[in-house]
């Protein structure tokens, strides 16, 4: 199997777009969990691109730096393992975070961050860094990267819930302003 890095980005970021936002781009259905047919998914993918196969599937899934995404036991279903703007329950087990997770993101939300904390916008989840340079790594895509330190082990104590994905990223619903450093 031969593909360019390139089209294998675009395969990638193509799939991010369905199992995380918009699965009708190409009308499949996720179920409640997050989970996509895998033999539907390459034929409507390959039917919109013919260089799109499983093995390039298996390949973005095995290849991906995050670990964005998960097959069943048998790779007869798929799913992104967070990240999600549609309603879907990835079966994230709530767990009890480090004293302090961080936030990587732009200078320009700084203004916005500091009014109303660390919202979901248009995700279900904030998103979370166990270290600094991930979080930093986070926010320069997205322009003059800022770090907030996140007051977790507090916020646990406060009552705010806290998952793990399975690719290591922190979640929780909002982090306010005071819990920010």
């Amino acid at each position: 199997m031969q593909i360019s890095n390139k089209k294998l980005t675009e395969f990638g970021k193509f799939l991010a777009l369905i199992l995380r936002h918009k699965p009708e781009e190409i009308d499949i259905s996720l179920d409640e969990h997050g989970w996509a047919k895998v033999d539907e998914l390459v034929e409507k993918i390959h039917n919109k691109d013919e260089d799109f196969s499983l093995d390039i599937l298996e390949l973005i899934v095995k290849t991906d730096n995050k670990s964005r995404y998960s097959f069943n036991e048998d790779h007869t279903l798929i799913r992104a393992n967070q990240g999600h703007s549609i309603n879907v329950d990835v079966e994230l087990e709530e767990k009890k975070p480090p004293e302090i997770l961080y936030h990587g993101t732009a200078k320009k939300y700084v203004e916005s961050i500091e009014k109303e904390g660390l919202i979901a916008k248009s995700r279900l989840y904030v998103h979370l860094s166990s270290d600094r340079v991930t979080a930093n790594n986070v926010g320069a895509r997205h322009g003059i990267p800022v770090i907030y330190e996140v007051l977790a082990g507090k916020m646990y104590e406060d009552g705010y819930k806290f998952y793990l994905s399975k690719n290591g990223v922190w979640l929780t619903k909002k982090v306010p302003e005071e819990y920010l450093a």
